[in-house]
């Protein structure tokens, strides 16, 4: 008979699914010895893996939450147990807790913040007398935090350069279109026992993350709309096979609403009128603003938690409206949410850890101002995931090089 090993640790599964990031944790070189990280992300399990390689690369680690929702205490209690790292942060912790923790995270003396929504950047810009040595650089892993970031550039308010690393295709290519594709729709499908085959499911947004959802929920046999206020991404749903409406017009037609705009106030006032008896609001951006909660709650006459992440607001003609998880995160902060599967955060954190390391030993290269990954590195990460993936390509051959590298071509192909 074969016996049940236990104690185990539980986070073997996912280090064992993260190989990109494993390579860079074996290595024999500590790229960032004496180098101090701040990491501000959501504190699952694929995050701890990411900070682990970080400290093996060399750092001393600060970690704290970028979500007060999405905080996961058994990683919270292996991390705090590491040697050279440092966590601020605590399970079921308050918005204002998590708002002191991270100050007191920028008291330390730091060389390089990893941020999610660029919380970190706006409190560092907000209170510069936080980390009195000021900062080699910044790696910025989602949309709405380079948004923020590029707006601090354009008001002259950045000190140090700024990698865009969610802008880089071994981020976005995945992580938004697959990651928050699959594991938002996952989590609600889960949390609310919800049908999508034959539903009329409503994303607002069409870049990388609602591409990814809505072409998710129609291959599961849903009825997709799609919102825009763009219009190449409204024409680019449009072909994608999806219908487009605006928001005023897809509510009444709506069962299922994700918004993925990065924006706020998408779903509001004006649109609660008009939203089906039953609907379910669900937020796949990056911050807690896109539905109009509150609003919403005001126009209620009865709102009640009725389980599964699902608040009930019951209008004074009848109809129930639901929101799932707060209009916060579906994919983290549901109460089955387990974030992005940890094949997905192998290249994400693997592109963050590149940008780290670029800004460690080489970021007096760069200008104060928000920069691309430089192309070498997010290839770098792109061929380990080919390894690990056990994915063979092919090789320009040197005329291919030199005939893409000229005008006159004709010569290269006689």
């Amino acid at each position: 008979m074969v016996e049940r090993e236990h104690g185990a640790d539980p986070h073997d599964r996912i280090r064992e699914r993260m190989p990109v990031l494993a390579s860079y944790a074996a290595s024999s070189v500590q790229p960032l010895a004496g180098t101090t990280v701040a990491v501000a992300s959501h504190l699952e399990p694929s995050t701890g893996v990411y900070i682990e390689t970080l400290r093996d690369a060399g750092a001393t680690v600060y970690c704290t939450a970028s979500n007060a929702d999405s905080i996961h205490g058994d990683v919270v209690e292996h991390l705090d147990a590491q040697r050279d790292v440092n966590v601020f942060a605590a399970e079921d912790m308050s918005e204002d807790a998590l708002d002191r923790a991270q100050r007191d995270l920028l008291g330390q003396d730091l060389d390089v913040l990893c941020t999610d929504g660029a919380e970190l950047l706006v409190k560092l810009q907000s209170h510069p007398d936080l980390s009195p040595s000021g900062i080699d650089g910044v790696a910025e892993q989602t949309t709405s935090g380079v948004t923020r970031a590029r707006a601090m550039e354009t008001d002259g308010l950045l000190d140090a350069p700024v990698f865009a690393v969610n802008h880089t295709p071994m981020k976005h290519w995945f992580d938004n279109v697959h990651g928050t594709g699959e594991s938002a729709l996952s989590n609600v499908m889960l949390a609310t026992n919800t049908r999508l085959a034959g539903r009329a499911v409503v994303v607002a947004g069409y870049g990388y993350v609602g591409r990814g959802i809505a072409t998710k929920a129609r291959e599961l046999g849903a009825q997709t709309i799609v919102t825009e206020v763009d219009p190449r991404k409204a024409i680019r749903a449009h072909v994608d096979g999806h219908r487009v409406l605006p928001m005023a017009e897809a509510a009444e037609v709506g069962e299922l609403f994700f918004t993925a705009t990065g924006n706020c106030h998408v779903i509001t006032d004006e649109h609660f009128d008009r939203l089906q008896d039953g609907a379910i609001l669900c937020n796949a951006g990056h911050s807690d603003v896109e539905v109009d909660v509150d609003g919403l709650a005001e126009r209620a006459d009865v709102v009640s938690d009725i389980g599964e992440g699902l608040i009930r607001y019951r209008l004074p003609d009848g109809r129930a409206i639901e929101v799932f998880a707060d209009g916060t995160l579906a994919n983290l902060a549901g109460p089955y949410s387990q974030g992005h599967p940890a094949e997905i955060m192998d290249a994400t954190f693997a592109a963050m850890f590149v940008a780290t390391r670029e800004l460690a030993g080489q970021g007096d290269d760069y200008t104060p101002g928000v920069h691309q990954l430089p192309t070498h590195l997010d290839r770098e990460v792109a061929e380990k995931k080919c390894e690990a993936l056990g994915i063979d390509i092919d090789s320009l051959t040197d005329r291919q090089r030199r005939y893409l590298d000229t005008w006159r071509r004709e010569d290269i192909v006689d």
